[in-house]
């Protein structure tokens, strides 16, 4: 029985990858329903996911295990219970005040983290001797570092016109954001690659057996 519902899982697998791939022809009704299951099977997992690893051993086992040393614990779980509220057309209203709370909070901490990573550890890391290096590979990069962040800041001063020496560093500046921003569209190119990659290592080992899986 358990080999019957592994073959039938493989196939039923396969039968999906070929319904989402169809998409690449044009919009039909087997892909339409194959993204309406898996957005179906995705919200019914993470709502499990919700309960058994993160409520039960967060909210209910603390509570029920040693209730006056957790009861600060109700807080959050009241402010759950108001978003829920947004389901009860009449106290909808109730639900504003945990998410602003919520907004407000994921904000704060984004800010944080968006100050050391992107703004105090860009900053710290120029703050070097481009001419020192174990060898001319590193020294090379480390000059490059220097002089497309100084380039790239440069091209977003737009407190003074463009011409002249500053108007040539900002053209350089507009090079090296160009070679940033086509890594990073590289970079999710591929990665869509491995996701396309992926699929045909399930379609020819998993399911045709032409490949070792």
């Amino acid at each position: 029985m358990t080999h019957f519902f592994n073959v039938f899982g493989i196939w039923l697998g396969a039968a999906f990858t070929f319904a989402i791939f169809s998409f690449l022809y044009k919009d039909n009704p087997f892909y339409k329903v194959a993204e309406q299951i898996f957005v179906g099977l995705s919200a019914g997992y993470w709502f499990i996911y919700t309960i058994f690893n993160i409520l039960i051993p967060n909210l209910f086992l603390p509570l029920s295990t040693d209730f006056a040393a957790n009861w600060i614990k109700l807080i959050p779980a009241f402010l759950g219970v108001l978003m829920l509220m947004r389901l009860v057309p009449n106290a909808e209203w109730m639900s504003r005040y945990p998410i602003a709370l919520l907004i407000g909070t994921t904000s704060g901490l984004a800010f944080l983290r968006y100050l050391k990573s992107d703004v105090i550890n860009q900053i710290t890391a120029t703050m070097i001797n481009p001419f020192v290096g174990n060898n001319w590979v590193t020294v090379v990069g480390q000059i490059l570092l220097v002089v497309g962040t100084i380039t790239g800041v440069i091209y977003f001063y737009f407190s003074k016109k463009h011409e002249g020496a500053f108007g040539v560093s900002a053209k350089i500046g507009i090079y090296f954001l160009m070679v940033s921003f086509g890594a990073a569209f590289g970079y999710t190119a591929m990665a869509r690659v491995s996701l396309l990659i992926g699929r045909l290592q399930f379609l020819l080992g998993d399911w045709l057996g032409i490949i070792s899986p």
